[in-house]
């Protein structure tokens, strides 16, 4: 070791901060969007869109990597039409374990804002749009306002879920030291190598910096019974 921490951790975990807020700004924003969209329109087909949405929380990570690999590889039609019109490769980059990890955790994001969004009084924004304000600016400031503990929380906790994607990013974006080799990817090469202590040390601070966001989530998290 060098010092406290050896360099090549200090650089997988500069990557995984940076992979995990990547992931989580993607997953808030599409995420509040279409939280909004099932908690406040009724459509035939709405709760299939949920389930749909919620998917990638209960199938295993190494599944919906292969899907990723389907769509987003040199031969699928995302990653195809990519290569062709702007010579971009996603795989093995760390744009690609982006997209990974905003997958698994998108739906930490979606349900946390649908249930925060459906605790609003619909009274309020009508009453706002009495007022002539636009149904944009309604969302601004009356509906956001008060659902964004539920947002946030939800937020919080999508980004100590992509802190610790392992399956579907090694899938995506492989180990590559100081490219792709997030912390949860680090930890795997040094118990593969027999490097216990490195991999404790990469554990420690994974674990630390979970908690800490866990600790922040639940602070935020509205209470549900106000007498606990």
């Amino acid at each position: 070791m060098d010092g406290f921490l050896a360099e090549p951790a200090w650089i997988a975990l500069r990557l995984s901060l940076k992979v995990a807020c990547w992931a989580t700004l993607l997953d808030l924003v599409f995420g509040v969007a279409l939280g909004y969209l099932l908690a406040r329109k009724r459509f035939p087909g709405r709760e299939l869109l949920d389930a749909l949405l919620t998917l990638p929380m209960v199938m295993p990570p190494t599944v919906l990597g292969y899907y990723l690999l389907v769509v987003i590889g040199r031969h699928g039609p995302l990653g195809a039409w990519l290569q062709q019109m702007f010579g971009i490769n996603l795989i093995f980059t760390w744009q690609a374990a982006v997209i990974a990890a905003a997958v698994v955790a998108f739906p930490l994001v979606l349900k946390g804002a649908r249930a925060a969004f459906e605790t609003v009084d619909t009274q309020l924004e009508q009453a706002a749009k009495v007022l002539g304000i636009s149904p944009f600016g309604v969302f601004l400031r009356v509906t956001l306002p008060l659902a964004w503990r539920g947002v946030l929380g939800g937020t919080l906790l999508a980004f100590a879920r992509s802190m610790g994607e392992f399956g579907a990013t090694l899938m995506v974006a492989g180990s590559i030291p100081g490219k792709t080799q997030t912390l949860s990817i680090a930890v795997y090469e040094a118990v593969q190598a027999g490097q216990d202590d490195t991999a404790n040390l990469l554990v420690l601070i994974t674990s630390v910096v979970c908690i800490v966001v866990l600790v922040a989530a639940n602070k935020l998290t509205p209470n549900r019974n106000p007498q606990a």
